[in-house]
């Protein structure tokens, strides 16, 4: 038993191993997170929550889980007037073919290559270490948040490479740009090796800011959800990229697919800012706000000198 923390571990009944969390044995001075609750669930189930497989489970699962909602739109709601009215390019429909063989590769890379690298980790990796006090409030919100911003610095650097390179974006990136009509799915639909990158920076960026397993699980349903989000195709307006500054969101990423020389950044816009390569998104319903007509205006102007 530790008393300082005020928790113990305990074979239960059913040896999961779990942790039993004791709030009378914390010392005086120990003030208790508000996540607390949530992650005594963690701690009641520590033999699943400690090992490597789980964060893999945790990212995986989101991504299906997140893909449900917009599927259902793209296609139960295809006839659907507000659906529509939300919709980047609704004069476009996303067609089961389309959508097949992104899911198919989808799954085909995680078979051949998540699966694997999951076995790996549950034989070579240790399992995670879970503190018995849940992080503070404002600690998880501030470490997401860093995390957020690492991982779209390194993709950011990342994508502005293979684009770059005639040779990477051929060999590598061209595969996340052969959708014509983007769509949820499109978010994993990529190469091998971007799939392996893309994994490594949002495993890394957690670790870099010194989370809480508990934030680090956080930030993957969080990096997971805005994936599909700026996938989607749709500007709703309860969507982030509506309410946050800097933040591009889906508006931002459909006009990269469109012109593939701009708006490299995933999430947010600074870097793409400061490097001229932000470029205004078309809006929902199809409608070109007054700042995406001046930038192309520029742009025509450029090409003629």
């Amino acid at each position: 038993m530790n008393l300082d923390s005020g928790a113990f571990c305990v074979q239960s009944s059913d040896n999961r191993g779990g942790c039993v969390f004791n709030a009378s044995l914390l010392a005086p001075d120990v003030e208790l997170s508000l996540l607390q609750p949530v992650w005594n669930l963690a701690l009641e189930n520590a033999s699943y929550c400690r090992s490597p497989l789980f964060p893999i489970v945790v990212g995986v699962g989101s991504f299906f889980l997140f893909t449900i909602p917009f599927t259902v739109i793209d296609f139960a709601g295809r006839d659907w007037r507000w659906a529509k009215r939300y919709r980047i390019h609704p004069e476009t429909a996303v067609t089961w073919p389309a959508v097949r063989g992104a899911v198919a590769l989808t799954l085909w890379n995680q078979v051949l290559y998540i699966l694997p690298v999951s076995v790996a980790q549950c034989v070579w990796t240790p399992d995670t270490d879970l503190p018995l006090l849940a992080p503070p409030l404002w600690q998880f919100l501030w470490h997401v948040v860093a995390s957020l911003v690492a991982y779209d610095f390194a993709i950011y650097v990342w994508h502005v490479v293979h684009h770059r390179n005639r040779w990477l974006y051929r060999n590598v990136h061209s595969v996340h740009h052969r959708s014509s009509v983007v769509h949820c799915w499109v978010s994993q639909y990529v190469h091998p090796w971007e799939l392996f990158c893309v994994g490594l920076f949002g495993t890394a960026a957690p670790w870099v800011v010194g989370a809480h397993p508990m934030t680090c699980w956080g930030f993957m349903i969080l990096n997971a959800f805005l994936g599909v989000e700026t996938h989607s195709g749709y500007d709703f307006p309860v969507m982030l990229h509506r309410w946050v500054p800097f933040f591009g969101g889906t508006v931002k990423h459909e006009m990269h697919h469109q012109r593939p020389l701009v708006n490299f950044q995933p999430y947010f816009t600074w870097f793409d800012l400061i490097t001229g390569t932000e470029c205004p998104g078309i809006l929902a319903g199809g409608v070109k706000p007054e700042s995406l007509l001046e930038w192309e205006e520029k742009e025509k102007r450029l090409k003629r000198k």
